[in-house]
């Protein structure tokens, strides 16, 4: 059985002021756990899409470097 109900903003923070200070504090940490889950995922998202791409030339730069290494490894 699923219940919903529709409180306003004012009302939902008077009842949050009642709280005892114990669950108000549980509260807060759920809060808490929430919001740093999702704005790590977001974080790391963003900057995974912002970041540094390469260009042409430091890809070609880099894969001459792998071969030179790789020779030198062999050798």
């Amino acid at each position: 059985m699923q219940v919903q109900v529709d409180i306003e903003f004012e009302q939902l923070l008077e009842i949050v002021k009642t709280l005892p200070a114990g669950q108000l504090k549980l509260l807060k940490a759920e809060i808490g756990k929430k919001r740093k889950v999702n704005k790590s995922k977001a974080d790391l998202e963003t900057i995974l899409m912002n970041g540094p791409v390469a260009t042409e030339k430091q890809l070609e730069i880099i894969e001459s470097n792998r071969k030179a290494i790789s020779q030198w490894r062999t050798n």
